[in-house]
């Protein structure tokens, strides 16, 4: 997986960087590249686009995905910066789409995720809306985190089982725990992409 999405990113970074009529290049990430590390349940610091995923990590617990990921995007940012192209990318969450199941890469280490307030989704009509206002917007640069929600709590948890499993598989149990009504603190930030956004959405209304 993390070959193919190295070579992929390379050669459209390439073919990009010798057509002269490209004036920007959205590259669409994912937040898998961005909260995988050692010190993810040890630290109180909260997560944004300078976070990068480690890829010894990725590669010691089997994040496939977030192993390709990382590798794809830092090997398109070396190449941008090499041949002077103009890059932004979008470092997106779970995709909310009709066809999304269980077996997604992008849900390998989900508890974990979960436990550490990094669990974000995001809705097919938002991530449009971002691509559109990034690569509209001049002011737009570097990384962007793009997510909608957060998978915090409980309720949310079954909420997402309830999606992805068969009814007969993702029944919760009657009784609540103490830790089923626990809240998790949110530590990811997409602070960047909402100002900006705020930003285009007002100027497009003018």
């Amino acid at each position: 997986m993390a070959e193919i999405e190295v070579r992929a990113a390379h050669n459209v970074l390439e073919a990009c960087a010798q057509t002269d009529t490209i004036e920007k290049v959205v590259f669409t990430s994912s937040v898998t590249a961005v909260i995988w590390n050692d010190n993810l349940r040890t630290t109180s610091s909260h997560l944004d686009e300078r976070s990068w995923s480690d890829v010894n990590t990725c590669k010691k617990f089997k994040l496939w995905h977030g192993l390709s990921k990382t590798l794809a995007e830092k090997t398109a940012w070396a190449l941008a910066m090499d041949r002077g192209i103009n890059m932004v990318s979008i470092n997106g969450g779970l995709l909310m789409s009709p066809d999304l199941t269980v077996r997604n890469p992008y849900l390998k280490g989900s508890a974990e995720m979960y436990g550490d307030g990094v669990f974000v989704t995001v809705n097919l009509s938002f991530m449009v809306d971002a691509h559109i206002c990034i690569f509209e917007e001049i002011s737009a640069f570097g990384r962007y985190l793009c997510f909608d929600h957060i998978i915090n709590s409980h309720h949310h948890a079954i909420h997402l089982i309830n999606m992805l499993l068969p009814p007969s598989d993702s029944q919760p149990p009657q009784n609540q725990s103490l830790e089923e009504t626990e809240v998790y603190q949110q530590r990811i930030s997409c602070k960047k992409l909402n100002e900006l956004m705020l930003h285009f959405r007002t100027s497009t209304h003018l």
